[in-house]
């Protein structure tokens, strides 16, 4: 083991594929289930009797334990994070895969909370720990985490179709093997990889970037989330409310996912070579304006659309990684965990007020305004800091 640990610092400038990519299968199975909730929608709003405002609500709570991020990430600092990152998919999977078997509302909520709590003790550390294992291709480390990602959030609306196809809403349960499994092989896999690899810098260091990064990328999210969201968590609601099947509906969202992969995989690596801004720019521009299109369309033209606007729309993810991995290369869980907090409070707010247009104006209303709304993050890009700050020194 301690010779393991030695060639593991050795290499600390290098980039380390078999490790970054056992991580990456991690991120991919855990995101399957923690996909499950968008394509289920539908079918927990004729069970449960749900508002779109409730069902919003439920992805909020979700969202919620992200508040606990930026402790996870200090513990992730001093001590070892490969068991946080190990154990994650096995319960996230279980969780999820419970859902059919709550009896209503308030206790889904329930499930749900303690299922964002496993969620964020993955999230938090695993992207530090890419980082680590990524050298000085930071951006490239954290396209393929994110790519990982997007892959499990691609194939997770079909696979819990599948399932809820082949068992009933109260069946999928049996599909939480998968997650059992991958811990297993994740805990065969990274048992000897050491928490941290240099020592960490006081938290107090953090406290003078919280306007100078963490205020324009707040700004940032809280605008592009609205059409994010809308995308993302209302996608399925919107075909079927627009007569699709559930079936049609569910692979609407993994088409949009599966195009989201090309973007997390281009976009990191791309901002290594141009720039964090330039990129987000370019991104933030674009997206919108595809939304827009997609509302006017119709027939097979929005397969086309969905893979445009899984593309831009889901590609920003590594490259604000990035930008926190940049700057808190001491702090790396610490920065990351905050970043999360932050993003997933702001995608809670979203994710409520978006269900609570919805019910008022109309999803497709609903729609139009977030893709114009989303616009208004782009001065925020502007105000990034350009130059890494002194910790990098």
């Amino acid at each position: 083991m301690i010779e393991k640990v030695q060639k593991t610092k050795m290499n600390e400038n290098e980039f380390q594929t078999e490790q970054v990519m056992t991580i990456v299968g991690g991120h991919f199975i855990h995101d399957v289930y923690s996909a499950f909730l968008a394509p289920l929608l539908p079918l927990i709003i004729e069970k449960l009797s749900l508002t779109l405002t409730m069902a919003g609500s439920l992805g909020a709570f979700m969202q919620i334990p992200a508040i606990l991020n930026p402790f996870i990430g200090h513990l992730a600092d001093k001590f070892s994070v490969r068991y946080f990152v190990i154990f994650a998919p096995a319960i996230t999977g279980t969780l999820m895969s419970w859902m059919g078997l709550a009896p209503n509302y308030y206790s889904l909520a329930i499930l749900l909370i303690i299922t964002g709590i496993s969620v964020a003790v993955f999230h938090a550390p695993a992207p530090a720990m890419v980082g680590r294992l990524s050298g000085d291709r930071i951006g490239r480390g954290m396209s393929w985490f994110m790519a990982g990602g997007e892959l499990g959030r691609t194939l997770g609306p079909i696979f819990a179709v599948w399932a809820v196809s082949t068992w009933g809403l109260s069946g999928i349960y049996r599909v939480s093997v998968l997650g059992w499994a991958a811990s297993l092989i994740l805990f065969w896999r990274l048992k000897d990889i050491p928490g941290s690899f240099q020592k960490t810098s006081s938290m107090r260091s953090v406290l003078p970037k919280i306007n100078t990064l963490f205020f324009p990328l707040a700004w940032i999210m809280f605008f592009r989330n609205f059409m994010v969201v809308s995308m993302t968590t209302y996608l399925p609601t919107f075909m079927s409310m627009n007569g699709a099947s559930l079936f049609l509906s569910g692979a609407a969202l993994s088409i949009l996912e599966f195009a989201g992969v090309g973007g997390a995989l281009i976009s990191g690596t791309l901002s290594d070579r141009l720039g964090r801004k330039t990129v987000l720019l370019f991104v933030a521009s674009l997206s919108p304006l595809l939304m827009l299109a997609f509302l006017k369309v119709s027939g097979w033209v929005l397969i086309l659309f969905l893979l445009l606007l899984g593309f831009t729309s889901l590609s920003t993810g590594p490259v604000f990684l990035a930008l926190v991995q940049d700057h808190f290369p001491r702090n790396r869980a610490v920065g990351n965990g905050l970043f999360l907090s932050i993003s997933f409070l702001l995608r809670s707010l979203a994710m409520v007020l978006v269900g609570m247009a919805g019910d008022r104006i109309g999803l497709q209303t609903t729609f139009l305004w977030s893709a114009l709304i989303s616009l208004i993050a782009i001065p925020g890009i502007l105000w990034l800091p350009s130059n890494f700050d002194s910790e990098m020194t």
